[in-house]
């Protein structure tokens, strides 16, 4: 097998069109018809990756959406350990290639969303490149040197004019030739009106990767405030203030300062209010925490905020609804002063088929 894959090259570098180098690499190019992925050599060259990086980013792009690209599921493929897998996808980040976020599912999971982008220059590029668009002054100052390059192909004409002065007679022809040169401007203001559109049609139809991206300066929406008790009363906030000091033996990752304790203590006091149990805020605050946590205040904030139960319904809430009984009044008889039941008065049962008794 591996003679005829020697074979099989040397027989293709005998048809490798043009001469060889004497040392380097010769490539062989087949064309891809299936099963290939397009890498940029901004990728494969990258003077700030690692072989590793470089390798692992070359997977990433040629998996489906949706496939798993998490650590374990990259050391399971690779030869490489989860520590070394870990320092690539680091510097793919740190490259602008990866972007790892933890989401919470509606079921209470935590997941990683992990959106890679085959060129994070050209996000860049796209975003910079519709912001000076609305400068007309260069187009102004430009128009001139633009149009210097025209005169330029007519070089011929040039050449053809100093072999006229060779003449003595035809010498003044020459000279009433330069002004032909001059209609060739009067045009070129016509032909450089004609691009100034061009500038508004990027504008118009943005690449689809930046479509979706919002620039860096884009308002982000303010942080929802955080929980409040009704009545923040001492025995409440003493007991939310040393739930919220003792995390830190259960996750030492949350090791508050007393500014971050004193202004988490109303949310932790919210919680109380509403009859949450201790154990339950501790496991809900601790359970989970990504690796590395660098803000553990903001962390402790959002989870406070989103994850508020709702108030425990009281006794009469829980009851199930009475049926309504439909109760006939009571009626008096017109011919025998008796009682009976029914919806509109008159004459009872005995009265009303007695007349027709006598009748019979």
């Amino acid at each position: 097998m591996d003679v005829q894959q020697s074979t099989a090259l040397t027989r293709a570098l005998a048809e490798v069109p043009g001469p060889l180098p004497a040392s380097g690499v010769i490539h062989i190019v087949i064309p891809h018809t299936s099963r290939f992925t397009v890498v940029g050599n901004h990728l494969a060259q990258h003077p700030g990756l690692s072989s590793t990086a470089v390798g692992i980013a070359v997977r990433i792009q040629s998996l489906p959406p949706g496939a798993d690209v998490g650590i374990k599921a990259l050391a399971a493929r690779f030869p490489e350990g989860e520590s070394r897998i870990a320092a690539a996808l680091r510097e793919l980040e740190a490259h602008g290639y990866l972007q790892r976020t933890r989401i919470r599912l509606p079921g209470g999971r935590i997941v990683t969303r992990t959106v890679f982008c085959n060129q994070p220059a050209e996000l860049l590029r796209t975003r910079t490149d519709r912001q000076p668009t609305p400068q007309p002054p260069p187009p102004a100052q430009g128009r001139v040197p633009a149009r210097a390059p025209t005169p330029e192909p007519p070089v011929p004409q040039a050449a053809a004019a100093p072999a006229v002065p060779e003449a003595p007679g035809p010498s003044a022809a020459p000279e009433h030739q330069p002004p032909v040169p001059d209609e060739t401007p009067a045009e070129a203001p016509a032909e450089t009106s004609a691009p100034a559109p061009a500038p508004s049609s990027p504008p118009c139809a943005p690449p689809r990767s930046s479509r979706f991206v919002p620039p860096p300066t884009a308002p982000k929406p303010p942080p929802p405030p955080l929980p409040q008790p009704r009545e923040l009363t001492p025995e409440l906030h003493r007991t939310a203030t040393a739930l919220v000091t003792d995390l830190r033996r259960h996750a030492p990752q949350l090791a508050l300062s007393e500014n971050d304790v004193r202004h988490l203590a109303p949310g932790v006091a919210a919680w109380l209010e509403r009859e949450a149990h201790p154990d339950t805020i501790r496991h809900t605050l601790t359970s989970d925490l990504p690796h590395p946590l660098r803000h553990p205040a903001k962390l402790l904030r959002h989870r406070l905020t989103s994850l508020l139960p709702p108030p425990l319904p009281g006794a009469d809430d829980l009851a199930l609804p009475r049926r309504r009984v439909t109760v006939t009044p009571f009626q008096t008889c017109d011919g025998c002063d008796r009682a009976f039941r029914s919806h509109a008065p008159g004459h009872c049962g005995d009265c009303r088929t007695e007349p027709a008794r006598t009748a019979a």
